[in-house]
């Protein structure tokens, strides 16, 4: 890692989905799951439904779900800020914060999530496979940043 690099996720600051700027280092202390999402896509309304169980269950106890739009699998989230915001939050009822549309993968990634797969690879590498998340299977790479190893 470079000089001035990021040496962990608390680090950055990333723009919520009204575009307002959130340090991450206000999560510090909690256990993350830091998820990308999509509105369109077959399960989203099963998936946003199990986040919703899952933080309902476990934001008392320090747990957040960082959910970040992402429309680079089979172009499931094609809509702006504005409207991403609307859905999750009248169709979806998501309580949990949601974050500006961003690339997960690519040159185009975002910063976060480059530093997330760079320092994190899971079995299948450093590339996110797709956006899809269960809580009786996951078919993503998450991370769960523990302050205490140092993530």
């Amino acid at each position: 890692m470079t000089e001035g690099s990021p040496k962990s996720i608390y680090d950055f600051t990333v723009k919520d989905i009204l575009g307002n700027e959130v340090p991450l280092s206000n999560f510090r202390g909690k256990v993350l799951l830091i998820v990308n999402v999509a509105s369109k896509c077959g399960l989203t309304d099963s998936n946003y439904k199990e986040l919703n169980v899952l933080y309902e269950k476990y934001k008392d106890q320090g747990f957040e779900i960082l959910a970040f739009p992402c429309n680079q699998f089979l172009w499931q989230e094609p809509g702006t800020n504005e409207e991403i915001q609307q859905t999750v939050c009248t169709r979806f009822k998501a309580e949990f914060p949601v974050f500006e549309k961003i690339d997960v993968n690519g040159d185009s990634a975002a910063p976060l999530y480059k530093f997330l797969k760079s320092e994190k690879a899971g079995f299948l590498g450093n590339a996110i496979k797709h956006h899809l998340f269960s809580l009786r299977k996951t078919y993503k790479i998450c991370w769960v940043p523990l302050e205490h190893r140092g993530y």
